[in-house]
Order: structure tokens, then sequence, then C-alpha cells
């Protein structure tokens, strides 16, 4: 395959092919005549062809000069697009994330909003929230925040952490302190099933068996089952019942007082929560700022729910 021409030179043919004047190109591409009149030259021997003749004190193509100046256009064009989309890409303000609904409500949107508002730049954030898994090759979302247990097509992925489940209710609910774990089991039940979409979580079950094998014997039949987490949740601090609730989400609330953790036993999920991107996301940089900020929000809330594991 031989050489290609100079870059240059190829430029200059292009500009002087759509006016045909040595000094209308040189004032469009801030050159000198002679500067337009060198690259030509340096272009037809380069091609071993004449791509311009004079008539009189005109100028004209060739017609392997008209051949070869249609294919010049196109490229510069698809050049020019493409810088365009670069720019528009690198200088885009906003930002589209998508998430599962509780962990959405409970534990991104708090934090979210305080890195928005550091943002030097005027940032559009855009937040959807849905169980379904987006295509993000041909949505117009940047990322994704889901559950480990799903199975998505190749995609750029990151883990973000492995949250636990700790027993949690109102302060209200309380009518005097629990000595033992045991003691739940007498205050109404609340409990989350996320099937079909996930196994659901740790259940109250596998709590009592691993943190209190000698409970008091009976079926453990929750008085309420939600199938979204925020739900059960919403329904402890309400003061309906202890709810088995994912640190991750109940830790504003505990600190806030509007919950109580009477014992801080946690089982952990067997799925940690992944974070999806477009591949292309990062051309934005308000993308990669986000990247960078979430997943040091996930490592410090592993690290709160591995202290937690570790009591």
């Amino acid at each position: 395959m031989p050489n290609l021409p100079p870059l240059r030179a190829l430029q200059i043919f292009e500009t002087l092919g759509h006016c045909l004047s040595v000094q209308d190109s040189a004032r469009r591409l801030g050159i000198t005549p002679g500067a337009v009149s060198q690259q030509l030259k340096l272009l037809e021997q380069h091609l071993h062809t004449a791509l311009i003749f004079k008539t009189g004190k005109q100028l004209a193509l060739t017609e392997a000069g008209e051949r070869f100046h249609v294919h010049c256009v196109q490229a510069f064009e698809q050049l020019r697009e493409a810088q365009s989309e670069l720019h528009h890409s690198q200088h885009d303000h906003s930002l589209a994330i998508s998430a599962l609904p509780s962990m959405l409500k409970d534990w991104l949107s708090p934090r979210i909003f305080a890195w928005q508002a550091e943002q030097t730049t005027k940032l559009s954030v855009q937040i959807w929230g849905g169980h379904s898994e987006p295509d993000l090759e041909s949505s117009q979302i940047d990322f994704r925040i889901s559950y480990g247990q799903s199975i998505w097509p190749k995609s750029q992925r990151a883990e973000l952490y492995t949250d636990c489940v700790v027993p949690v209710l109102s302060p209200h609910l309380l009518n005097q302190p629990l000595r033992e774990p045991a003691q739940l089991c007498t205050l109404p039940l609340l409990a989350t099933d996320w099937q079909p979409k996930f196994s659901s979580p740790p259940s109250w079950r596998d709590w009592f068996d691993r943190f209190a094998p000698r409970h008091c014997g009976e079926p453990l039949i929750p008085h309420q089952v939600y199938s979204l987490s925020h739900m059960a949740i919403e329904a402890a601090i309400a003061g309906q019942g202890v709810v088995l609730a994912q640190y991750a989400s109940v830790q504003d609330a505990l600190a806030q007082g509007r919950l109580v953790m009477p014992f801080p036993y946690a089982l952990a999920l067997p799925w940690p929560y992944i974070l999806l991107w477009r591949a292309n996301a990062f051309e934005k940089p308000a993308c990669q700022d986000f990247h960078r900020w979430i997943l040091a929000q996930a490592k410090t809330q592993q690290a709160a729910c591995e202290a937690l594991l570790a009591q």
C-alpha cells in the first residue's frame, strides 16, 4: 500500500478545490499564497499526476483532480464530524445513572447530591430507578448500579461493596431494653422477598439460626413481606415491626435516631453490588469524576460492613 500524502497538503488541496483560487485558499487557511502553491506541487509530485490546471486566469480541476477531490472532501467531512462529536462528549455536562430503586433511594441519592454540589462545573444529573437492566450501549445511560446476581452481556464493570443485613426497629417500638436476640421473635417481623428477580437476602430464619439458635421455637412467619427493601425499612421507621435491613440502607436512619439496632449481629448478602458503564462513558469528564467518587464511597461502605460482620 503506497504511503499517504502529507495531511497538510491534502487539507490545502481540499480547500483549493472548493474555491479554485490560490489567493482565496490562502486567506481561508491563514497562510501565504506561496505556501498553497508549494503544498499543491508537493501533493502532485507525491501522486505523480496533475490535479489543477490554468484556463486563462482561472484554475480548474483536472479529471483526476475532480475524482481525488471528491474523496478528500468526504474524508475531511468525516474528520470534522468525529472532532465535533469528541468535542461535544468532552464538554457534555450531564450524567445519566440507572440503579435499583431501593439502592438508589437509601444509598446513592443521599450521597450523589452532595457530590454534585461540589462540582466546579454546573452538572445536570439524571437518575433512573428500575429493576430492568438497560442496554447501556444503545441507551443514553452512562452508569448502571445493579446486584451482582444479574447476568449481563460483555460490559465494563467494577465491584462496589457487599452489603449485610442487621435487625433494626423504631425506638418507639421498644417498651423495654432487649437482653438477648431471641426476644426479637416476640415483635412483628418485617421481611423482604426479592424473588423472582433475585434470590432473597438472608431471612429471619437464617439470622435466628445463627445468633439465637434457641429462639422461641414457634414458626417464624413474617408479619409483613415486602418486594422492595426501602418499603420494609419505611414500615420499620413507622413502628410497624422489626426488619432485617441492609446496613448501607439504614446507616443514615440509625445515625439520626429514627431506627435503632438492638443487636449488632449481621449476615452478609451473597452477592455484591456492581457498577457498569458504557464503553465510551469516560469521554465525558463528569463520568470520570463520578467513577472515582463512587468507588471511593463504595470502599468506605465495604469497610463499614466488614467491621460490623467482624463483631
